[in-house]
């Protein structure tokens, strides 16, 4: 039984060292929109209707500060606010204030026990008037967040039987490919075994032609972006990739195509071979520095 029903993945917050130069490459070479003027940050960028997808906070280290899904309802958000309780986990409801500057409804976070990121949940969003331009690369949507997690069978664990995510396909011991239930994607999120401490392995945007995939490369190679994985086609969900470093080295990537779900009658999770060629079917191999950069903020109380 899913305790919540999510609607979609909402946005990933990162940290940046250099606000201004992380602007400017999300938007004139990932394509994203700016929301409003950053000022002293944070920016809001986004790829779709939603006031954002992308929110980059200025920090002395890059990485992930949260994640956040969208519930379907405030009825959902009530069901997870009891739920989280019930677990023991210290939840903390969204100062208004913030969710005022996050253009956000009700809304809570919590600390995910085993790997330290903050999860988010929350209601309702501004809808921007204008439409997203699709200026440099026609994206869909906020794709996915991976992390790499030490605890990684407890992570699986608690994810699927304590917040209602679904397991799409597994490589045993090593890697979940999760869906937000009823949420189709194949995968919204998803984790891989590390040996390395827990840490950010890529975001991925969802690109509508696979046009776009090649268009890419040829942009982000001419303006000497280092290209770090790809193109190939993932075995799980399908996929056309190419994944690629922003300017602190943290892994995005642009994927076209994937597997949807049904919310009743889905096929159960496939168990893949650890083998290269389920990362890539077209026999790439993934460059030193992908998924390797991207500390998990730790939770500050105040």
């Amino acid at each position: 039984m899913i305790p919540f029903r999510y609607r979609k993945l909402g946005y990933v917050a990162l940290n940046v060292t250099d606000l201004e130069r992380s602007v400017r490459f999300y938007t004139d070479m990932v394509g994203l929109d700016l929301s409003e003027p950053p000022g002293a940050g944070p920016a809001f960028l986004r790829c779709g209707t939603d006031h954002h997808h992308v929110v980059l906070y200025p920090a002395a280290e890059p990485g992930i500060k949260r994640v956040a899904f969208e519930l379907e309802s405030r009825a959902e958000m009530e069901h997870a606010r009891k739920h989280l309780a019930s677990l023991g986990l210290v939840v903390e409801d969204i100062p208004v204030e913030e969710r005022a500057a996050l253009r956000q409804g009700d809304g809570l976070r919590f600390v995910e026990p085993n790997s330290g990121l903050t999860f988010e949940l929350y209601t309702r969003v501004l809808q921007m008037a204008l439409p997203f331009r699709q200026s440099l690369t026609k994206i869909v949507r906020l794709g996915h967040v991976v992390l790499s997690v030490e605890r990684f069978d407890e992570m699986t664990d608690f994810l699927t039987t304590q917040l209602g995510f679904a397991v799409s396909d597994f490589v045993e011991g090593r890697f979940a490919f999760l869906r937000c239930q009823p949420n189709p994607l194949h995968h919204s999120f998803a984790i891989g075994r590390s040996a390395a401490g827990n840490h950010l392995n890529h975001v991925n945007f969802m690109v509508s032609d696979m046009d776009d995939i090649g268009i890419a490369m040829n942009r982000l190679q001419k303006h000497e972006v280092p290209v770090v994985f790809g193109p190939g086609r993932h075995q799980p969900s399908g996929s056309i990739f190419l994944y690629f470093l922003d300017p602190d080295g943290m892994s995005l990537e642009y994927s076209f195509g994937m597997e949807e779900f049904p919310e009743k009658g889905a096929r159960e999770p496939r168990m893949l071979e650890a083998h290269p060629l389920a990362l890539d079917t077209w026999g790439s191999v993934p460059q030193p520095a992908f998924g390797k950069v991207g500390a998990i903020e730790p939770e500050v109380r105040t």
